[in-house]
């Protein structure tokens, strides 16, 4: 099923707008790709846990119990969900 593209307006003062034209132009992309691209990098990178929340987590052993369990009681469905 295709799905129509959507037109967004979106207000710039100059200074940024010349910094995305400048970055989009050095990237061989238009303005639209390069602002479509940048938010959706910029989404995905704060979906996911970065190095130092890994690391932390990792390394807390009680945490690491907890989720062993939760997993455990998951596979065997238990408790409600």
């Amino acid at each position: 099923m295709l799905t129509m593209s959507k037109t967004v307006t979106l207000r710039l003062n100059d200074d940024v707008y010349s910094k995305f034209r400048a970055f989009a132009a050095s990237d061989n992309r238009g303005l639209s790709n390069f602002i479509e691209t940048s938010a959706l990098r910029c989404i995905s990178e704060s979906e996911y846990i970065d190095e130092l929340e890994m690391a932390e987590t990792e390394s807390n052993k009680a945490l690491q119990a907890s989720l062993k369990r939760a997993f455990k009681d998951a596979k065997d469905k238990k408790g409600h969900y």
